[in-house]
């Protein structure tokens, strides 16, 4: 009997093979009393725990192969950072003198405190980063429990597909050095540093499945399907022959996709379209050298402002931008400011918003914190000196926010005048539109600014009302929403009209089969995660306008989804 399990596809691609479950558990954490006395040799125990953590890291670091993502490294080395931290490191002590408890309950409780600040935070990535803690502080509470599940690749397991509740950065560099075919999670999700890796290592893999760690067995046949997170137990011959064929299948897919590298994006009938990157780790850094984008349409700054007490200097970010153009190699790089949440740079629980996505965030924030945007705005505009910068504003709400900023930004511009300092006095300005009040006054903005970016993540659950986040009512978030795409297609107008260029950097954006639908909404620049160029690209050539014009004509008469849905299948049908 075939049992079908799904979850979210976090990794493209089909894997097959016998199952190995890794069947460990969440470490059981209880609390118990330290006498005073005692203090001193439970602070001496976790040392030892973060030292032979540490050297656990470190080993598993060797075992990274020479081919692997650059970024994979890396993600080890956040992990390595994270022991070193105070709110890790010293905080846990504290805690460990103050309440006068064990090593592993103190860990708990600091645990708590970091993630509700993660969880404060707007950014679907960012909360997500809650996870590298989460599996950091598990890895030392194993280690002073003495939990030998800490090591889940000890045995031979290649060709094998694991199944686990969940896995950390550092067991899948010791997965992928055993040469598993692909993985199966009860937990994650996809934007999460083992989904990051998963894509980077090219491993099929399924996350948030729930329970297949316990409905599995060892050496249960299984076929992973990364494409449409689907994970089948038991398949017949005849299954097996299907999933073995759209192997072969996305293999011709993937080398055609990559003879498109060095084609300009250009509809049959000639119109030519901008296809960006979306930038914000190293692996995209990476990817984007051989990716055949057009340049950097969205690079989050947010990253350089986590896991510190303090924010980057100039200097600092100004060494980031460095890279960043250089990586993009003479192509244009869209700089965003910095778009923190409601979240403090170092934890702070007692103020966190209650809402986020409707507190102190992204323009507002930097408003409010003029010297902290200023030294962001110094550094960007001297990286303007040393390549194609544009800066872009996130999260514009109102007229008085764009004066603000284009006042500081001319005060950023006099300063470096006065000190010498070169930039280019040319460089564009920008601005989200991510609310439906910005795409209200998108025709103000568009006559302020040098060009405009749809946030389609942010407008669609502004817009809608919901949290994308929240699985109670993710169902509910729609980007074929009429609502959404009236007002998709107002700021693509208002760009037209006032002569301004409309990008959009948004999840639609990334979406193959919203390609035509935007297309004909009159989009012309598209700026995705770079592993996803060579989709919209090929869908791009095989588009052809003037037969979408017609369809996208009756956009102003449909109302319900079942209605749009037809539409869109119509559209991708031409």
């Amino acid at each position: 009997m075939t049992l079908l399990l799904t979850g979210t596809g976090i990794s493209p691609g089909i894997a097959m093979g016998k199952a190995h479950v890794l069947r460990r558990g969440r470490p059981d954490v209880l609390e118990y009393a330290i006498p005073r006395q005692h203090l001193d040799d439970e602070v001496a125990r976790f040392q030892r725990a973060l030292t032979t953590v540490t050297r656990q890291l470190r080993e598993i670091q060797r075992h990274i192969p020479s081919d692997a993502p650059r970024d994979v490294a890396g993600f080890i080395d956040a992990h390595l950072l994270m022991l070193k931290d105070h709110l890790l490191a010293e905080d846990t002590i504290s805690l460990i003198r103050e309440r006068q408890c064990n090593a592993e309950w103190a860990l708990k409780l600091q645990q708590d405190s970091i993630v509700s600040v993660f969880d404060a935070m707007e950014d679907a990535y960012l909360r997500t980063r809650r996870d590298d803690v989460a599996h950091v502080i598990e890895r030392l509470q194993r280690t002073l429990l003495e939990d030998e599940g800490a090591a889940p690749a000890q045995r031979e397991l290649r060709g094998r597909l694991v199944v686990a509740d969940d896995l950390s950065p550092a067991d899948m560099v010791l997965l992928q050095h055993a040469q598993i075919a692909g993985f199966v999670t009860d937990a994650g999700g996809p934007l999460s540093h083992t989904a990051i890796m998963a894509r980077g290592l090219g491993i099929p893999a399924v996350v948030g499945t729930r329970a297949a760690s316990t409905l599995l067995r060892d050496d249960e046949p299984l076929v992973i399907d990364g494409d449409t997170g689907m994970v089948l137990a038991g398949a017949d011959a005849r299954l097996r022959r299907h999933f073995r064929q759209r192997q072969k299948t996305a293999r011709e897919h993937t080398r055609a996709l990559q003879a498109l590298t060095d084609t300009p994006a250009c509809t049959r009938d000639g119109q030519a379209v901008q296809l960006m990157a979306n930038v914000e780790l190293a692996e995209d850094l990476r990817a984007l050298r051989h990716s055949g984008a057009d340049g950097v349409g969205l690079y989050r700054t947010e990253y350089l402002f986590l896991n510190r007490s303090t924010p980057p200097d100039e200097e600092e970010q100004l060494r980031h931008y460095r890279k960043l153009l250089n990586a993009s190699q003479g192509r244009p790089v869209t700089i965003r400011t910095v778009d923190l949440g409601a979240d403090k740079l170092a934890v702070d629980t007692v103020t966190a918003a209650l809402n986020p996505a409707l507190g102190l965030r992204a323009i507002r924030r930097s408003l409010q914190e003029p010297e902290v945007f200023m030294t962001q705005l110094r550094a960007i505009l001297r990286a303007s000196h040393l390549g194609p910068v544009r800066i872009m504003l996130p999260m514009l709400t109102t007229p008085a926010e764009l004066e603000q900023a284009l006042e500081l930004i001319e005060r950023a511009r006099q300063r470096l005048r006065r000190e010498r300092k070169r930039f280019d006095p040319e460089m564009p300005i920008g601005g989200m539109i991510e609310t439906p009040a910005a795409a209200l006054l998108c025709e103000h903005f568009a006559r302020q600014l040098d060009f405009l970016s749809i946030g389609t993540n942010d407008l669609i659950q502004y817009t809608l009302a919901i949290d994308r986040l929240d699985e109670s009512v993710t169902y509910l978030y729609d980007p074929l929403h009429p609502a959404v795409l009236r007002l998709i297609r107002m700021i693509i107008d208002a760009g037209a009209r006032q002569a301004t260029p409309v990008a959009m950097c948004g999840e639609m954006a990334g979406d193959p089969q919203l390609t035509r639908l935007l297309l004909g909404l009159g989009l012309t620049e598209f700026s995705v995660r770079p592993n996803m160029l060579g989709e919209i690209k090929h869908r791009i050539l095989e588009t052809d306008l003037g037969a979408l014009h017609p369809i996208i004509d009756e956009l102003d008469s449909v109302y319900t989804e079942e209605v749009m849905t037809r539409l869109l299948q119509r559209l991708n049908n031409l």
